[in-house]
């Protein structure tokens, strides 16, 4: 009898309990001496699988929200909050392709770290259930976080001001814009750079990080601003009048009509300087073609005005002396 409990663990006599049920399924006195550590354990880090999976789900979902919020939902609020002379013509075009485009980047982007987050914070708990000391890993990966923050903490910067550019939609490829030290057409926008084209083809590449303010020309709407010089002899109520019929008969032909926002607004004087005095006329029109719509209206001016002589701006004429000597003061 003595014999056939030689080695035989103690709690593997108390019925009911983990150590007795592991000895009978595997007569192994290891095992079963760690049946209750081994069921602990296990039950732990399902708690902590099934919990890191929930948080993921939620996190997900939120991100999924916010981001399709910040793309559409907000926007058209806003623009149902807005004046009407600041909204789009076209609120159909709000939310354009472009936007729900970078809506499913940045919410990938988004998606990712948050599942590396949740990764790493499971890892470390499930790393402890098994007893690993991690203290000593933390510290070292603390002193590496801090090392690789400092040597790319402009790649951060970059990263996170490239990712927030994208979320608020500042500008897309496409747009023309004006960033500072460069500007021209957006060939590509990514995370961490930014590619553009100047009037002249020189291609700028420009960090993300170091964008400190953006001039968007080509969001919503556009405005055509056409200066027009005329002498100080000019009659300038008759030269605004006959500005204004032209702009309105030049805007409805058919090249730059589908362009035109509204009708054009002639503001007046807008500069009286030794040379002449400067008109002042705008219109409002599709984003980026501002360019095509004060080209078209510059020329109508000018054959309207050479036609009806209205007089234009010439070099101030200097006092020459007369033929018999100098001028006298």
């Amino acid at each position: 009898m003595l014999d056939a409990v030689v080695g035989r663990p103690a709690c593997a006599d108390d019925p009911g309990t983990w150590c007795a049920r592991f000895y009978d399924w595997t007569n192994n006195d290891f095992l079963a001496n760690s049946a209750d550590a081994i069921v602990s354990a296990t039950i732990n880090i399902t708690l902590i699988v099934v919990l890191g999976l929930v948080v993921r789900f939620l996190l997900h979902r939120a991100i999924h929200r916010v981001v399709d919020g910040a793309t559409s939902s907000r926007l058209s609020r806003l623009l149902g909050r807005a004046p009407r002379r600041l909204r789009p013509e076209t609120n159909g075009a709000a939310v354009s392709q472009r936007r729900g485009q970078r809506a499913k980047t940045i919410g990938s982007v988004l998606r990712s770290i948050s599942s590396a987050v949740v990764l790493v914070i499971a890892s470390i708990m499930i790393l402890a259930e098994f007893g690993v000391a991690l203290a000593p890993v933390l510290a070292s990966a603390g002193i590496v976080g801090v090392a690789v923050g400092f040597g790319a903490q402009n790649l951060v910067r970059d990263f996170l001001s490239g990712m927030f550019m994208l979320l608020e939609d500042q500008y897309g490829v496409g747009d023309i814009v004006d960033l500072g030290e460069a500007g021209g057409v957006v060939e590509a926008v990514g995370l961490r750079i930014t590619t553009l084209r100047d009037v002249n083809g020189t291609v700028w590449y420009v960090r993300n990080g170091e964008i400190l303010r953006v001039g968007n020309k080509s969001q919503g709407y556009a405005v055509a601003v056409v200066d027009v010089p005329v002498a100080h002899s000019a009659d300038v109520t008759t030269a605004t009048d006959l500005l204004s019929r032209v702009a309105v008969e030049r805007v409805a032909k058919t090249d730059i009509a589908d362009d035109v926002l509204e009708p054009p607004e002639v503001l007046g004087i807008e500069r009286v300087g030794p040379e002449g005095v400067t008109l002042r006329l705008t219109v409002r029109v599709n984003p980026g073609r501002q360019f095509a719509v004060q080209r078209a209206l510059n020329g109508a001016i000018t054959d309207a005005f050479d036609d009806n002589g209205v007089p234009r701006p010439g070099i101030i004429p200097t006092l020459t002396p007369p033929s018999g000597g100098p001028v006298k003061s």
